[in-house]
């Protein structure tokens, strides 16, 4: 397996992506549904990674930079042919170091609140993320979980 930057632009990906987002609207009213589009992915303010097994995407996650100081994680997904295999952990500690090495103090992220985001909240408790109140543009919902993690940022 390996973890990639992405630009975006394969076929794989997209539909990857588009099953992401047909997951989550399947689970999380409209109204809550935070997760971004392609074309939003794409943003120069976004760093995006998929994990490849071969020639297969098996997972995917992304920073938001929010600030300098500040970035958010997005788009975290595991296949779901392979869950429990290890890939979100994978993919979530090198998240993490990335954001460190881009001089990040603090990485946080929403996800739903709902049982089917149970095990995402444990693997993010499992990285030392702390629940706490809506950050950036986010408001309270009913649906959302909002977590955080503070990270010792290099000095180069």
């Amino acid at each position: 397996m390996r973890i990639v930057v992405d630009d975006l632009s394969g076929a794989e990906i997209a539909e990857f992506l588009a099953e992401h987002v047909r997951q989550m609207r399947s689970v999380t009213p409209l109204e809550s549904k935070h997760a971004l589009d392609l074309d939003a992915l794409r943003s120069p303010d976004v760093t995006f990674w998929t994990v490849m097994d071969g020639e297969v995407v098996v997972g995917c996650g992304a920073i938001k930079r929010l600030d300098a100081a500040h970035g958010e994680l997005k788009s975290m997904r595991t296949s779901p042919a392979r869950t429990r295999s290890g890939i979100a952990s994978r993919l979530l500690g090198h998240v993490i170091a990335e954001a460190e090495r881009m001089g990040f103090a603090r990485l946080s992220l929403e996800t739903g609140s709902d049982d089917f985001f149970l095990p995402a909240r444990r693997l993010y408790e499992k990285f030392g993320f702390d629940y706490c109140a809506p950050f950036a543009d986010y408001r309270p919902d009913p649906n959302s979980v909002f977590m955080t993690k503070r990270i010792s940022h290099l000095v180069s």
